[in-house]
């Protein structure tokens, strides 16, 4: 699958009190929301990592959301690194 034309990717490392709060699953809403593929997961550090790809108004909403993440989420910093889009998501999950 190739990606559409005018993509774009990032990823990103979500920093703070950002785990047991759910950020993955309000992450997913959004994103799904904002017609976004990609994946979200907790990652050992305590961090949440994120790769998303699609319209580039849409990513950009999509970090003005990680920044805040959802209610509860205490987002210290994110770490972003756009990339070029892989075409190789369907959609938007939660990688375990």
């Amino acid at each position: 699958m190739s990606a559409a034309a005018g993509s774009k990717a990032f990823h990103a490392l979500v920093h703070g009190r950002v785990q047991g709060v759910g950020f993955r699953y309000s992450a997913l809403h959004h994103a799904r929301e904002l017609g976004l593929r990609g994946t979200v997961a907790n990652t050992s550090d305590g961090s949440v990592e994120v790769v998303a790809e699609g319209d580039p108004a849409s990513l950009e909403r999509f970090l003005l959301w990680l920044d805040k993440g959802p209610p509860g989420a205490h987002v210290r910093e994110v770490q972003v690194q756009w990339l070029p889009p892989t075409g190789s998501y369907r959609d938007f999950d939660i990688a375990f």
